[in-house]
């Protein structure tokens, strides 16, 4: 044990002193940190840090190593999942991510190459990392390439001389790790090869040649996060929204987690620029990533935009503590309000508190309360669901919770899925969002179809929440359905991923409301490893126990073969034995028959006459198939009938056998029975034989 414990640190150190080597990372436990994450897979922890070309790095130990081993397939797909989760981690975190880089800074020059890993204990001296920059300004595009020991103020200084424009004025963005120093080594930024940035200069006024839609277009791949204050019921949301979200479609998802309709919010916080509901965020001047906003409910009707001092008089002062930052903004009537109906005046306290009738209560119900059968009650969510959110949505399976756990774990092991089910509940402000931004955004969509059954119900009315809570302690035991019923309203809607297993079925994740696109989809990309790995041991054993089953049925085919052969075997001889017995019989019947005929055929021959008779006397000698001899004497006035009568008493019936003279060769049994011995020249002594009838 202690020796395989050394083997195996021993391979350890040679993967960190290869990994620093091939990266240049100095730092030990830096190294040591990023090749855990990636379980010591050195290709995979590579790829992490240089991302090649082609995606996937290639070296000794990827062309020499098998599929199986450490650095087939599998790592190279673990470091691709990596990489997302690293992106995705970093968009959560509020970075801007980077442009993709274009094609011509694809390209790069052999000092730019990736060093192949070298065998163990090899030592190569390391040959300076390039990095490749497309810098956007404006219009203008700029590529700087650099060693990765310099510091973030060379690519300024490199800029300055290109653009014509003053370090001093310019804001150079897009790191992923947010904004960075001048005197940032980029070593330490653990940056790809390929890189995209952008300059904001906003001192300098742009020119005429450069509108707005340039701006527009440099962010137009980002989002925003926008961290809503919600005056009334003290409490933030953070919301990520695309660059090509409208400040209106903003303002109606507030409405839907605040209860208050767009025509009755103040807000405080847009810039002077956003004059227009339609604008987009993009081009709203917003700050990037991160925006402060606050809203609240009017106290009076919106005035008209002609009177805007009688507007500040009606508006009542903010409290030191709601005191606005920047220029407020206030919302204009919109056509199509989806809250036409609300209250001018007069609003009801509990409302602003959003302890009064929320807008769910004014919606159809997602599903009734009171449908016996399961599958008429999610016919009706997902119509229902389709209506609020639109027809882009999960494929919802239409059944009882039981069916749906048999589709996705009880069939063949290729063929099984993770069960997603979602738990709707209308009183929770994040519903809304979740559903419009979570569970119909295109990718969610699409990843849900191809790789989970999803199932969903509705636990706004009480009743259907306990027939869930029974349901899910049927299939999953008392632990899921306590889990679910300690969360309160305001933390659903709920996503449980569920796996399959061979002796009970697992909740993986549970997923709450107040979660983003991006972590949402790690989330469901976890669950699928896990359950990816379990299938392929399923599918493992299931091909092993075919396989023996298939051995067995051949086997039992085989013996059953053979028993049917044995037995017709069995049926032949036996059918062979008694036709032999029958055959004998009759050939004992026949003899029976031939020596009862030769004994009374004996008995009525006349006596042999003796030779000093006075009747002339024949003495004939008849000789036998088998060579012997019969002697007798007859009257020459016997009857030749006498004589077929005598051979036949001997075993030689004239039916099947002929008596013949020797010379001239006569067929004696041919002539007339009748006639005598004396006729037929037979006297006083003829030599016959016998010869068998064809």
């Amino acid at each position: 044990m202690m020796a395989s414990d050394s083997g195996s640190n021993m391979d350890r150190e040679m993967i960190l002193a290869d990994f620093q080597a091939c990266t240049g990372i100095d730092n030990i436990a830096e190294a040591i940190t990023l090749l855990e994450l990636n379980n010591w897979d050195l290709v995979a922890a590579i790829n992490g840090v240089i991302p090649q070309e082609n995606g996937i790095l290639q070296s000794n130990y990827s062309s020499e190593g098998s599929q199986t081993g450490p650095f087939g397939p599998h790592s190279q797909a673990a470091s691709a999942e990596t990489a997302a989760a690293a992106a995705s981690a970093a968009a959560g975190a509020g970075a801007a991510p980077a442009a993709p880089a274009s094609s011509s800074s694809s390209s790069s020059s052999p000092a730019s190459a990736f060093c192949p890993v070298l065998p163990a204990r090899q030592i190569v001296e390391r040959q300076p990392r390039m990095l490749h920059f497309r810098v956007d300004y404006r219009q203008r595009t700029v590529e700087v390439v650099l060693e990765d020991a310099s510091a973030v103020g060379e690519i300024k200084q490199i800029l300055e001389t290109e653009l014509h424009v003053p370090m001093a004025k310019m804001q150079l963005k897009g790191w992923k790790s947010g904004d960075v120093s001048d005197s940032t080594v980029l070593r330490s930024l653990h940056l790809p090869k390929n890189n995209s940035l952008y300059v904001l200069t906003p001192d300098i006024a742009p020119s005429a040649s450069t509108s707005q839609n340039s701006t527009l277009q440099e962010s137009l791949n980002q989002n925003f996060l926008l961290v809503i204050s919600h005056r009334e019921a003290q409490r933030d949301y953070s919301l990520n929204f695309p660059a090509s979200k409208t400040i209106q479609e903003v303002k109606r998802n507030i409405s839907d987690l605040t209860n208050i309709p767009v025509r009755h919010q103040q807000w405080d916080g847009w810039p002077a620029s956003a004059s227009d509901d339609s604008m987009t965020l993009a081009s709203s001047g917003i700050s990037y990533p991160c925006h402060h906003l606050t809203v609240c409910r009017r106290s009076s009707p919106a005035p008209s935009a002609a009177a805007p001092t009688e507007q500040a008089e009606e508006l009542p002062g903010p409290s030191p503590a709601q005191a606005p930052c920047t220029d407020i903004h206030m919302v204009s009537d919109s056509e199509g309000d989806d809250f036409e109906d609300a209250p001018e005046f007069g609003v009801d306290e509990a409302e602003i508190f959003g302890m009064g009738s929320s807008a769910s209560s004014r919606k159809t119900p997602m599903m009734p309360d009171n449908s016996e059968n399961e599958g008429d009650a999610l016919l009706h969510f997902t119509a229902e669901f389709s209506t609020r959110y639109g027809d882009c949505h999960p494929v919802f399976f239409i059944g009882t919770l039981e069916a749906a756990s048999q589709e996705a774990f009880y069939g063949k092991a290729r063929d099984r899925k993770l069960l997603a089910i979602y738990l709707h509940h209308d009183e929770s402000v994040l519903s809304n969002v979740f559903c419009s931004q979570m569970m119909c955004a295109e990718s969610i969509v699409s990843y849900l179809s191809q790789n989970f059954i999803t199932w969903a119900w509705d636990v706004t009315k009480e009743a259907n929440k306990a027939r869930l809570l029974t349901m899910c302690t049927r299939h999953f035991g008392s632990v899921v359905a306590q889990t679910i019923r300690t969360y309160k309203t305001d933390q659903f809607p709920l996503l449980l991923i569920v796996m399959g297993k061979r002796t009970s079925n697992e909740v993986l994740h549970v997923i709450q409301g107040n979660t983003t696109v991006d972590e949402l989809m790690m989330r469901l990309m976890g669950a699928m490893e896990i359950f990816t790995s379990q299938q392929q041991e399923d599918i493992k054993d299931e091909d092993e126990r075919e396989a023996r089953e298939l051995v067995k049925r051949e086997q039992d085919e085989a013996y059953r073969l053979s028993l049917e052969a044995d037995r017709k075997k069995r049926e032949a001889q036996e059918r062979e034995e008694a036709e032999t017995v029958r055959l004998q019989q009759i050939r004992k019947e026949q003899e029976d028959e031939r020596e009862a005929i030769r004994l009374s055929l004996e008995q009525a021959l006349p006596p042999e006459p003796c030779e000093e008779g006075g009747e002339p006397v024949s003495k004939l000698r008849i000789r036998t198939p088998s060579g012997e001899f019969l002697v007798r004497r007859f009257l020459g006035s016997c009857k030749l009938q006498v004589l077929f009568d005598f051979v036949a008493s001997k075993g030689y019936p004239s039916d099947e056998f002929k008596v013949l003279t020797t010379f001239p060769r006569r067929n004696i049994t041919q002539l007339d029975p009748v006639s005598t011995l004396l006729e037929a020249k037979l006297f006083p002594q003829e030599t016959l034989f016998l010869e068998a009838r064809e």
